[in-house]
């Protein structure tokens, strides 16, 4: 490339002389050259910075949005786990511990806090600070209940190593197997009452079956009662011991004698339609410490957990009685 030329006009010659620049000329222009390039160089790299980031910043921020989606997705999962404890804790308070008559857990303990706020502090320095510390106050909370409940199991088990012949005697299976069943017809609580058709309490279940089907004593226990019962008809009680008893109403015939020992499974009757019965049916009672109990949390042996949740379902239904 040509070095450019540079003249300058001489008015007394009416000519051009020729400029020849010298060395200071030559290293000032040089560094303007410079300084003008560092500048638009810079200016550049600004524009761009400023506009699309640096590629660290771009990677850093491609870090973030990925750790912010990882701890939404910790803290859906955080939430499913949640109400699969729930639901074992709801067994276990109801069906588990209401075996052995055990108390369920105080709600004090179950609804217990995680500590204070302060204890998340250091969190708070982080971005998105907010998802972060109610995520990790679900998997604290989650972490306690499981502890309660794992030392819950732990007395569970103890009461059932305890109390093994005690299992014998608690009510466990249907007194009329499925398979003659016609329909489960009304369910514990409050029901219509067929006679005068106003809202009564239905202290059992009752099971519509065939006359002469065989109905069976639900766990071992002592025959402590055979005769007719007012509005049960032919009716059996059973003491198992343990607080529990079972009542057995509407009877067609009687297998059993007062003070007669029978075991789980063992028939000690038929289906009848005695008594204030509406229609061909078992009427049975689970009675704790002389107090009726929903039936249908007694049937842990019989029904498999689809079986079993079915038929909470039917006999939560707010029908009619047959007694």
């Amino acid at each position: 490339m040509k070095r450019k030329v540079y003249y300058r006009y001489n008015p007394q010659t009416l000519t051009y002389d020729r400029i020849y620049p010298s060395m200071t000329d030559k290293i000032i222009t040089i560094f303007r050259h410079m300084i003008s390039g560092i500048v638009v160089g810079i200016a550049a790299i600004f524009i761009i910075v400023y506009f699309f980031g640096t590629p660290w910043s771009m990677e850093r921020d491609k870090k973030d949005r990925l750790k912010d989606t990882q701890i939404e997705i910790l803290s859906k999962r955080a939430d499913e786990m949640a109400a699969v404890l729930q639901d074992i804790q709801q067994r276990d308070d109801n069906l588990y511990r209401a075996i052995f008559l055990s108390d369920p857990i105080p709600s004090s303990i179950r609804s217990s806090g995680v500590g204070p706020n302060s204890k998340y502090e250091y969190l708070s320095e982080l971005s998105n600070s907010d998802l972060i510390i109610q995520t990790s106050k679900k998997m604290d909370y989650i972490a306690k209940q499981l502890y309660i409940q794992s030392n819950s199991f732990d007395d569970v088990l103890e009461m059932a190593r305890t109390y093994k012949d005690k299992l014998q005697h608690i009510p466990s299976i249907q007194p009329v197997p499925s398979k003659f069943l016609k329909q489960m017809a009304s369910g514990y609580g409050l029901r219509i009452d067929p006679h005068y058709g106003t809202i009564a309490f239905h202290s059992g279940m009752d099971f519509s079956a065939n006359i002469g089907v065989p109905v069976y004593a639900t766990a071992n226990g002592t025959v402590s009662y055979v005769d007719w019962k007012q509005g049960y008809g032919k009716c059996i009680i059973i003491d198992h011991g343990y607080g529990y008893e079972t009542l057995y109403a509407h009877l067609n015939k009687y297998n059993v004698r007062v003070g007669q020992k029978v075991i789980r499974g063992e028939q000690i009757g038929e289906v009848g339609n005695t008594g204030k019965s509406t229609g061909p049916h078992l009427h049975y009672e689970v009675l704790v410490k002389g107090r009726p109990d929903n039936p249908a949390r007694y049937y842990f042996n019989d029904l498999t957990p689809e079986e079993y949740d079915k038929m909470l379902q039917i006999a939560a239904n707010h029908g009619q009685a047959m007694d």
